[in-house]
């Protein structure tokens, strides 16, 4: 087979029950993607087929609507009797599947930098109406492949064939999803909404940490019958370098009742964000995860009006590093093409040995240098006066960003220089 539509093969990926992956290039957009093509036999099972088109065509309906950075795009589909298939972005990484043996587990903070993307993408998914069904270890993406000492972080959720869609007189397909991984309401086909993908990215989280599902069964009628009414050990029984804080979110995660369990994304985010934040996993001082990032930007008053997919895109091209009392972060007179936020700690503004104002947490400084066309120059020295967490912004960096991101940093700007100018009007009014 050399082409599919208007797509050139270049080889197969891989193989499943009801569809082929093969790599293809799109000669109009310039790039590799992935195709699935569904196998004609399946859309004719006799007991199956009618599920397996709902499914398609489900996959299908979200083409070019789910653009978030850590969700495989959809581009193109086709639905004919004929010829089915579906365009997606190509990630070349593979699955997390190996990364569920007891030999290749991942480093924990990796694992829970992980978890906590996929919460953010599972939670834009929610918010567009979208709850995903099917959860696994099969269905996260990275985007490039690694050894467990080197795997790459960043990960694609795929696969929303099973999903279900909020506003539509969509009916739930009834053994759609991987048992294992199924929450106690999936079990038992009640309704459905996206605290059951909660529940089973619980279940992700749990097999990444310890190399081994929650409960071991020899076929789905047992699995079912524990997934009901028992519980499984905590992960550090079986790995002894797990926190307590990451037993107790996997536990919460996975509890049976929904009234228990995590009711939003946002607090099962909030939790593996707070074990980075009280240095319960292993992480250097001047190392900075990509969830402590996104936190702490959506933390800050400055990006109270960015989307998710915006802070991911500030989380990319930001610095961040911790820097010693006394150090110089700008110097008067100096050309300014970067500005910075200040996360923590004290930094003072100096011009001439004179001390012009005190930094607080959250504030930004040094953008006058850019928003200034004509004089890009720095009025006065910046100087940290105890250890402090700097982000740096570059100018070329802001060049580079979406339209939409860089519209939200010069609406924010705008809103800091109304302030200040509020504030200098005071002072003068005093005098």
């Amino acid at each position: 087979m050399d082409r599919i539509g208007k797509y050139q093969i270049i080889r197969k990926l891989g193989e499943g029950a009801t569809s082929t992956v093969y790599l293809g290039f799109d000669a109009f957009a310039k790039r590799q993607v992935a195709i699935k093509l569904i196998l004609p036999e399946a859309l004719k099972d006799v007991g199956r087929g009618n599920a397996y088109h709902r499914m398609l065509v489900n996959e299908a309906a979200l083409a070019g609507r789910l653009m978030y950075p850590h969700i495989v795009q959809i581009y193109d589909a086709v639905v004919d009797e004929e010829l089915s298939y579906i365009v997606m972005e190509y990630v070349p990484g593979g699955t997390l599947e190996p990364f569920c043996s007891p030999d290749r587990l991942l480093p924990i903070d990796r694992l829970v930098e992980i978890i906590f993307k996929c919460t953010r993408a599972l939670d834009y998914a929610y918010r567009m109406g979208i709850t995903h069904r099917d959860i696994k270890p099969a269905n996260i993406l990275l985007t490039q492949s690694g050894d467990p000492d080197n795997v790459c972080d960043d990960i694609k959720i795929s696969d929303f064939g099973a999903a279900l869609t909020a506003g539509t007189d969509q009916t739930q397909v009834a053994g759609v999803g991987s048992p294992a991984y199924m929450s106690p309401q999936q079990v038992c086909d009640a309704p459905l909404d996206h605290q059951t993908d909660i529940y089973s990215l619980g279940v992700v989280m749990y097999q990444l940490l310890c190399g081994r599902l929650p409960f071991q069964a020899g076929n789905n009628y047992s699995m079912m019958y524990q997934i009901t009414h028992m519980e499984p050990p905590p992960p550090s029984t079986f790995r002894g370098d797990i926190p307590p804080s990451l037993d107790a979110i996997v536990a919460r995660a996975m509890k049976k009742r929904v009234d228990l369990r995590y009711a939003t994304w946002d607090e099962f985010s909030q939790d593996l964000a707070l074990a980075f934040r009280n240095k319960q996993l292993s992480l250097k001082q001047q190392d900075f995860s990509d969830s402590e990032k996104f936190g702490t930007l959506r933390a800050l008053p400055f990006f109270g009006e960015f989307s998710d997919v915006e802070i991911w895109e500030v989380v990319r091209f930001s610095k961040w590093e911790v820097v010693s009392p006394d150090t110089v972060l700008m110097k008067d007179g100096e050309p300014g093409d970067f500005f910075c936020f200040l996360c923590e700690g004290k930094v003072r503004v100096v011009k001439h040995d004179h001390i012009l104002d005190q930094l607080s947490t959250g504030e930004c400084f040094g953008e006058m240098a850019l928003i200034n066309k004509n004089n890009r120059i720095r009025g006065a020295d910046v100087i940290a006066q105890s250890i402090a967490k700097i982000i740096t912004i570059r100018g070329e960096s802001l060049n580079q960003a979406s339209e939409s991101c860089r519209m939200h940093f010069y609406r924010a700007f705008l809103e800091v220089l109304s302030v200040r100018l509020g504030l200098a009007n005071i002072r003068l009014a005093a005098v």
